[in-house]
């Protein structure tokens, strides 16, 4: 492969991979976190603003989610949890 082929090869599969990311409110929908959250009012669980006042980390608030301490696991990737999570900090 020359190395004109191997950039535009480069340059399709990063354009894919971008296209195919969710975006944290995707990824809120797509998961149920509505179910038992919402933007400003207390459900089953705090509201997202409620959440996002509190003092932790982005990586404590993934690592939440995805080990299931505190809050049922939820099955996604560690970009999605990540979306997910900076879509619920966004709401401050």
């Amino acid at each position: 492969m020359t190395a004109g082929k191997l950039v535009i090869a480069l340059a399709a599969g990063l354009a894919m991979g971008t296209a195919l990311a969710q975006s944290g409110a995707d990824v809120v929908k797509s998961k149920g976190c509505l179910n038992c959250h919402d933007v400003d009012k207390k459900k089953v669980g705090p509201s997202f603003k409620d959440i996002a006042a509190k003092k932790k980390s982005e990586a404590e608030r993934v690592a939440k989610l995805k080990e299931g301490k505190g809050h049922p696991k939820v099955a996604a990737s560690d970009a999605e949890l990540k979306a997910a999570v900076q879509h619920v900090l966004a709401t401050k």
